[in-house]
């Protein structure tokens, strides 16, 4: 096609309503050139809120394409790395798994001399794994004395909180100590609320000497 009847076309896609760079992504020209052939044609209002929807919409389009993109690069780096980290770790051993206890209880247990031996956690499975190393140290079960601690806003889940927890430890429901609600300024409902159970204390009874031999072994692991 001569560059007249380019031209020509253009003017014509124009008075049509189509934008300045679908004319040039049809005709195999530059946008500038597109723009200086249709610059004395004055869309209506119509075309231009037409245009305009358009741009909208496929930028909107463009966003969420690119969002999926990355969401999907995020999801694969995930689970590569999940994998090397299983191949790191291989399996772990009963000793492993004992200097990890000690590790959890370094970190996230009550280490005053004068006070109750107990792991404090909301991560469910953190607080589980804090049974069993308890229970590998001789802690029978029923010398457990959990206690909740969680905003007043849940004071409505009181039941299925102190059930979930029961649930997860293998304990009865009369083992657990009473909840104790968290008063709080904000009264603001988050979306996690009814999945949120908040953080267990997970207490042993007359577990003295046992806080004793728990504090030599970080000791030891200290030197």
């Amino acid at each position: 096609m001569a560059k007249f009847d380019l031209k020509l076309r253009a003017l014509e896609l124009r008075r049509s309503g189509v934008s300045i760079r679908q004319i040039a992504e049809q005709l195999g020209v530059s946008r500038s050139t597109s723009s200086i052939w249709c610059d004395g044609i004055a869309l209506t209002s119509a075309q231009r809120a037409n245009l305009i929807r358009k741009q909208i919409e496929s930028g909107n389009k463009g966003r969420q394409i690119g969002a999926e993109m990355n969401k999907k690069k995020r999801l694969d780096n995930i689970i590569a790395q999940e994998a090397q980290a299983k191949k790191i770790v291989g399996k772990l051993s009963e000793r492993d798994r004992f200097m990890l206890g000690i590790a959890l209880y370094w970190g996230e247990g009550v280490k005053a001399r004068g006070s109750t031996t107990a792991i404090v956690n909301s991560d469910p499975a953190m607080v589980l794994f804090a049974r069993n190393w308890f229970e590998k140290l001789g802690v029978p079960r029923a010398m457990f004395r959990p206690t909740v601690f969680i905003s007043d806003a849940h004071q409505d889940r009181e039941l299925l909180i102190t059930l979930y927890w029961s649930e997860l430890l293998g304990m009865p429901k009369s083992q657990f100590a009473k909840i104790v609600f968290i008063k709080g300024r904000s009264k603001k409902v988050y979306e996690n609320h009814d999945s949120y159970y908040g953080v267990l204390a997970l207490r042993v009874r007359k577990g003295m000497t046992l806080k004793y031999r728990i504090l030599g072994l970080i000791k030891a692991c200290k030197s």
